[in-house]
């Protein structure tokens, strides 16, 4: 089986490479190498016969069409997108033209594939979305979002992702594309660029800087191990059910002041420096519309598919935060990055 998985040099597309190379599966890597890729993510599959990668941005319909003719895939895993809600805020274009024009294209180039082959009744076409789709829940911890749940986004971000879920939903539903949805939880763990809560508040401690909270951090999120995402989107690929959508969640809730406080008490543990790292912790401006709540219930595809999530949100932060400790030669190049670092979504 070859799978196109575009986003691929990414925090979960290339949780997904290396999964999928480990075990027996051929895939090309497409990617168009923004500012949060990075072909060290993937450095321990490149040399494997089972991977080959593709310099390429979804906005190129061109691009596409020769991708998808030279390395005939079974399978397209759809990751690629702008996905930081803070960026979203300061400048929408870019997540217009990644998400919605280019999961548009990306579509067109996979129908006309599909249909050039016949259309195969085993292709799939896997989107990959946000459970940000779905706006905000109530304090109740009984509600959680399923895939019934009505969409509501409030942020140019999650506006642009639920654009791209309504147009595979229409070319499976208008031209018989097989397709497969997803829409995960907050996912954390190795290899996550530095402008989200986690790596940003391990690495803005071990630097002895102020840790940002925004508003009174209790803004709820449902975490999710990368390594685990991987697996359970590997698992709708082969075992979903054409045209259906599953949401994928940790069962891990916490709120972000909570979160912060678990890292900083793990590095505590790690990296002693004399004082409490929760003592760097500021109460800044909230993020414009934040969302309260987000909780995924995950009943459909741990009943029809038999997928849980197995690392628990306290041994998930661990293994982040030794990871960090042990690659700062991966991320402190990142830090010269645009943005990394910064407080953005200011600008409105």
């Amino acid at each position: 089986m070859t799978i196109l998985v575009t986003g691929g040099a990414g925090f979960i597309g290339s949780a997904v490479i290396r999964l999928a190379v480990s075990r027996g599966l051929s895939v090309v890597n497409l990617d168009a190498l923004t500012y949060a890729a990075s072909l060290e993510n993937v450095a321990s599959v490149a040399s494997s016969p089972l991977y080959a990668f593709e310099h390429a941005d979804i906005r190129d319909r061109a691009a596409l069409e020769r991708i998808f003719a030279a390395h005939q895939p079974d399978a397209v895993m759809h990751l690629a997108a702008e996905s930081h809600v803070d960026r979203s805020i300061d400048g929408p274009s870019d997540f217009i033209e990644t998400n919605i024009n280019g999961t548009f294209n990306l579509l067109e180039a996979a129908r006309k594939y599909w249909v050039g082959k016949g259309k195969p009744d085993d292709f799939r076409f896997h989107h990959i979305s946000t459970d940000e789709v779905y706006g905000s829940l109530p304090a109740d911890p009984s509600v959680k979002f399923t895939e019934e749940t009505r969409y509501d986004p409030r942020s140019p971000y999650s506006a642009s992702k639920a654009a791209a879920d309504h147009l595979v939903r229409a070319w499976h539903e208008t031209y018989g594309l097989p397709v497969v949805l997803t829409n995960c939880s907050n996912n954390y763990g190795p290899y996550h660029f530095p402008e989200k809560l986690i790596p940003l508040m391990i690495i803005k401690a071990l630097a002895g800087e102020p840790l940002p909270v925004y508003g009174d951090g209790s803004n709820v999120r449902d975490w999710l191990y990368v390594d685990d995402h991987a697996d359970a989107l590997l698992t709708v690929l082969r075992r979903g059910e054409t045209g259906r959508s599953y949401n994928i969640g940790g069962n891990s809730e916490r709120t972000n002041l909570e979160l912060v406080t678990v890292l900083c008490a793990v590095l505590d543990e790690l990296r002693p420096s004399g004082q409490s790292h929760a003592s760097l912790i500021r109460f800044v401006e909230d993020r414009p519309g934040h969302d309260a709540r987000y909780a995924i219930d995950v009943s459909r595809i741990a009943g029809e598919l038999g997928w849980r999530p197995s690392v628990t949100l306290d041994e998930g932060l661990r293994r982040t935060v030794e990871w960090y400790l042990d690659n700062e030669s991966w991320w402190r190049p990142l830090l010269a990055r645009k943005g990394a670092g910064e407080r953005l979504g200011t600008k409105v």
